[in-house]
């Protein structure tokens, strides 16, 4: 059985199906990502990275490569740009470990079959990931998609090279906090004694993902991955828990269920992380009675059961009261993740509510 610790489902339903692969394959750093398609699928696609790792403090450029297609290819066939291209990434230094091909809305119409092409033999794994929204796929697509054609670079680990460990799978990479976020379920899985085997996918190596199958369990960052983790668990016989937690009652059902699927006793790391969140709780006892008001950018972010889960129990524990003339403090979209997204949450509001206190 596999935990449903979350009930919501906060992954983007809509954007890009060649986005949301490329946040995922350009953190395979020795790895070359070529776009099948006009120059365009990759400008903006670059642009978005680059910006995104910049504000993380990554001096680092994404390994994009384009097949430019003109007019001539998209009429008569790409395929011959496509080898052109992957020729070309393969002579890039340093050398690629693998290279991935990325389709995009106009070859997957003309009927390029990239699959083929990708398919010879050339001494390193070229991988064609589908990424077509047109025909179908949004943003989680292109995500899921992407984390499978990773995961074919791994190999079942033997039963005696299973550790007591963790896989981190499918973190939002464009998200802020992201590392954040995965240090607090590091921190959890501590608990329990379980170490992180493997950010899957993030800031990793092709090397790296020879480690994806020995690992205990895999924790994936939402239920919208489902069927990657039941992905893995046939490839590798590994569990899952299917979702960051959210919130503070969250966040021990998350220990329960981590400790459930490796047979842990979790109930003592329970017990400290109860105490660890009461704790943290009175460092904001100056703003317990405040009347406050939640304001979100759109009125159906405000849908989220985990985020209403996770203000209804933050405003019963520090005795809140929502008014339309309180402090607005904003609706936390996506749910804060575990203790420490929500102390960070909380200082947000502390810093909302006295600002109003003071007028």
């Amino acid at each position: 059985m596999n935990s449903n610790p979350s009930p919501s489902n906060s992954s983007r339903f809509e954007g890009c199906t060649l986005t949301g692969a490329l946040s995922v394959l350009t953190e395979v750093r020795d790895a070359v990502c070529i776009v099948h398609g006009p120059s365009g699928c990759v400008h903006h696609n670059f642009s978005l990275l680059h910006a995104t790792l910049l504000a993380n403090d990554r001096l680092e450029v994404p390994r994009l490569l384009s097949t430019g297609l003109t007019e001539n290819d998209i009429i008569f066939g790409g395929e011959e740009a496509l080898e052109e291209a992957i020729a070309r990434g393969l002579s890039l230094s340093p050398a690629p470990a693998a290279v991935f091909v990325l389709s995009t809305c106009i070859v997957e119409t003309i009927g390029d079959d990239t699959e083929a092409v990708c398919a010879k033999a050339r001494g390193v794994p070229v991988i064609a990931v589908p990424t077509a929204g047109f025909l179908g796929g949004v943003f989680e697509t292109g995500v899921k998609n992407a984390l499978s054609a990773v995961a074919s670079l791994a190999r079942p680990a033997p039963a005696a090279e299973k550790t007591l460990s963790a896989n981190l799978v499918g973190e939002k990479n464009l998200e802020y906090g992201v590392d954040e976020n995965a240090a607090e379920i590091a921190r959890l899985l501590s608990r329990l004694g379980i170490g992180i085997n493997l950010r899957f996918v993030r800031g990793i190596g092709t090397e790296d993902v020879g480690r994806l199958g020995s690992a205990a369990v895999n924790v994936l960052r939402e239920p919208a991955l489902r069927p990657v983790g039941e992905d893995l668990r046939r490839r590798f016989n590994t569990p899952y828990v299917d979702s960051f937690p959210a919130g503070l009652a969250g966040t021990r059902r998350f220990l329960e269920e981590a400790g459930r699927v490796c047979g842990i006793d979790a109930s003592a790391a329970v017990e400290e992380e109860r105490a660890y969140q009461a704790e943290m709780l009175s460092r904001f006892s100056e703003i317990a009675g405040s009347r406050v008001c939640f304001r979100s950018p759109h009125p159906m972010l405000e849908t989220d059961p985990d985020a209403v889960a996770v203000c209804t129990e933050c405003t019963e524990a520090l005795n809140l009261t929502v008014d339309p003339d309180g402090a607005a403090i904003p609706f936390p979209y996506p749910a804060p993740v575990g203790t420490a997204g929500t102390r960070r949450m909380l200082h947000r509001w502390s810093v909302l509510i006295r600002g109003k206190e003071r007028k």
